[in-house]
């Protein structure tokens, strides 16, 4: 049965159009029209599906790709329960079993949007709860690298094949979210060029692996909108960082505050919400866990009370590997003891 999902799967078409055509047509039906021109598409889809998955299932071993069906074990519950989940999901890495939250937001985006993106993203990976979002430039790439500070878990859904990174300067960023335990993912086969088409539907994705969204900064016409309004449908709950009034890059967010959306005001309040919506943080769990500071967070309180709180000079001071340096930082920015003062500089709350 798989055998047929995974060579539909390899036409690479639009989500929507695949759907139809196997909700009237069936599994054979719409192979054995695609590959005989009774269904109308282009020689690349027919040459496409007419390569046995035996074949398919080779490639992607070699590549380290797993292909995960929708009903299987693997496959996760939260995108499988839409009724439009990707029947297949292309992964690179492992999917994190515990709760998503997608960070999203605007590709051209202020600096401010960039150091709020990004240190939302340490502050939900330092929780224990995984970053989902876009890998795209602006908010979702810096979210992710927030995620990655905090040697946390990211997923990051692209509107391309997985083997084919788009942007191209976020090649590092990937492979770091996959070492740190994350995953990579698409419901387009490897090697599909990222046609701006794609992308849209890819946004629903983002939407089915989160457990709530929050969206950074957006235009009213950008993609991060239609990753909330999928949120709407899905029943997920909606997070907005509000935003100067007249200012593009907020629009978006002010207008979903407007109808119905949370606005998030900062790490600790971001937080604090996600609680009521996924339960304790996960590093509150573990028994005799406590809030209270221990030696290393007050070294670092001390030298930023005493005016050192520039984030390199507070990673020399610290010493060991940067990555544990940075999730102490976010660590303590999402408890609410220190918070951002401009690019790379805090301050004690």
């Amino acid at each position: 049965m798989n055998d047929g999902r995974l060579r539909l799967a390899y036409a690479g078409l639009h989500p929507d159009r695949l759907r139809d055509l196997t909700a009237t047509r069936g599994l054979s039906g719409t192979l054995s029209g695609l590959i005989s021109g009774r269904i109308n598409t282009t020689d690349r889809v027919r040459d496409a599906v007419r390569i046995p998955a035996e074949e398919r299932r080779g490639q992607l071993a070699g590549a380290g790709i797993e292909a995960l069906y929708k009903g299987d074990p693997g496959f996760p519950d939260l995108l499988a329960d839409l009724p439009d989940a990707p029947d297949v999901l292309f992964v690179r890495g492992v999917l994190p079993s515990f709760p998503g939250v997608a960070v999203v937001g605007a590709r051209r985006c202020t600096s401010y949007g960039k150091r709020i993106a990004r240190s939302y993203g340490r502050a939900i990976a330092a929780a224990g709860w995984t970053v989902v979002s876009g890998l795209a430039r602006g908010i979702d790439g810096a979210a992710h690298q927030g995620t990655v500070d905090a040697a946390g878990a990211a997923v990051a859904v692209l509107g391309s094949g997985i083997d084919v990174m788009y942007p191209k300067e976020h090649g590092l960023l990937a492979r770091q979210i996959i070492s740190s335990g994350g995953a990579v993912v698409s419901e387009y086969p490897p090697g599909t060029p990222p046609e701006g088409w794609r992308f849209p539907p890819r946004n629903r994705v983002i939407s089915g692996l989160s457990s709530a969204i929050v969206v950074v900064e957006a235009t009213v016409k950008g993609g991060a909108l239609i990753t909330a309004e999928a949120a709407l449908r899905h029943g997920r709950q909606i997070f907005a960082v509000p935003g100067d009034v007249g200012r593009p890059t907020s629009e978006g967010c002010n207008l979903l505050i407007r109808d119905g959306a949370f606005p998030s005001l900062d790490t600790a309040d971001l937080i604090e919400s996600l609680e009521l919506v996924l339960g304790p943080r996960r590093q509150c769990e573990a028994e005799g866990e406590t809030e209270a500071l221990d030696d290393a967070d007050k070294r670092i309180v001390e030298l930023i009370a005493a005016g050192n709180g520039h984030a390199d000079d507070l990673l020399a001071a610290i010493g060991g590997a940067p990555q544990q340096g940075l999730a102490l930082l976010g660590s303590l920015e999402m408890r609410g003891v220190i918070e951002s003062d401009g690019p790379g500089r805090y301050v004690v709350a």
